[in-house]
């Protein structure tokens, strides 16, 4: 259901927003290991973000939409007719936390470059690119009843709120992580300077382990925070003291992302990871009168 443009925030975008320029960003996967290069292309009104895979024949086209999420257990991976691809959630938590509704990301392997292990390079790419403001009326998720999925600690909701707000918890028994809480409203600054520069991280006894089976092997202390049992590993330490909870925080507005559109209201993740965000956005959908749809017509 549409509803007038009274009521949605004057500070929220109005318009749909795409890229005013391609930009261009090589890496590795984290996974795989091998060399990748996308490009962010400026895409009409109403496009979405898809992911087309250019190193295959016919070059096909993934919705980046949560219908199409294949595999949640290491990474967020979306498929369709058996064509991937994997780690998405940096790069979508980029185009949600700046306010980017349509691109065509051209690459030409099955993953999604790790590169330092946050959001920041990707982030900005896109400041790199700048903003085009586009004719058509950026559509919201309004919340209006709370929404909440629980499971053996476990939980994600969503309360109403006149704007974007999220509110993320861990628990870790470990001396250097314990239980971090962290909140604040998503916008383009924000999400910039307090939650894109957060990077992955995982213990030494994981890190060797994968290793060891020859898992995720472009993983490196250049993308992954490595927590030793006394302290950090990398070099320079941890970007903020709660680099852990900010980097959850990431995470699960990448998987939000994959709803297609922004919210309106108060997200609280405690404890999750991408399999139970997939779980809650289906919930989520299924919740029908518990949000509302709203746009704002353009002037």
């Amino acid at each position: 259901m549409n509803r007038p443009s009274n009521e949605i925030p004057a500070h929220l975008h109005a318009h749909q927003r795409t890229l005013s320029k391609p930009v261009r960003i090589k890496g590795h996967g984290i996974h795989f290991n091998r060399d990748v290069n996308i490009i962010l292309n400026p895409a009409d009104v109403n496009y979405g973000i898809k992911f087309q895979r250019v190193d295959l024949p016919d070059k096909p086209i993934i919705p980046a939409h949560f219908h199409n999420v294949v595999d949640t257990s290491m990474a967020t991976v979306i498929g369709q007719n058996d064509i991937v691809v994997s780690t998405v959630e940096h790069i979508m938590a980029s185009f949600t936390g700046m306010g980017v509704d349509n691109v065509l990301v051209e690459i030409d392997a099955q993953e999604v470059p790790i590169l330092d292990g946050s959001a920041a390079p990707f982030t900005q790419a896109i400041r790199e690119a700048g903003f085009k403001t586009q004719k058509g009326p950026r559509a919201y998720f309004k919340i209006t009843e709370p929404i909440e999925l629980s499971r053996n600690g476990d939980s994600f909701s969503i309360v109403p709120h006149s704007t974007f707000k999220v509110t993320g918890t861990i628990e870790y028994d470990h001396p250097l992580i314990g239980t971090q809480t962290k909140s604040l409203e998503i916008n383009d600054t924000t999400f910039e300077h307090e939650i894109s520069t957060a990077r992955t991280f995982g213990f030494l006894s994981q890190y060797e382990q994968l290793k060891r089976y020859g898992l995720s092997q472009g993983c490196s202390l250049d993308n992954v925070v490595v927590v030793g049992k006394s302290t950090i590993l990398n070099d320079g330490g941890l970007r903020f003291k709660d680099e852990f909870v900010r980097h959850k925080i990431l995470d699960c507005l990448g998987d939000i992302a994959l709803l297609g559109m922004p919210i309106i209201g108060h997200v609280i993740c405690h404890r999750t990871g991408h399999r139970f965000n997939h779980h809650f956005l289906q919930k989520f959908l299924q919740s029908k009168d518990s949000w509302e749809a709203h746009t704002v017509e353009p002037a």
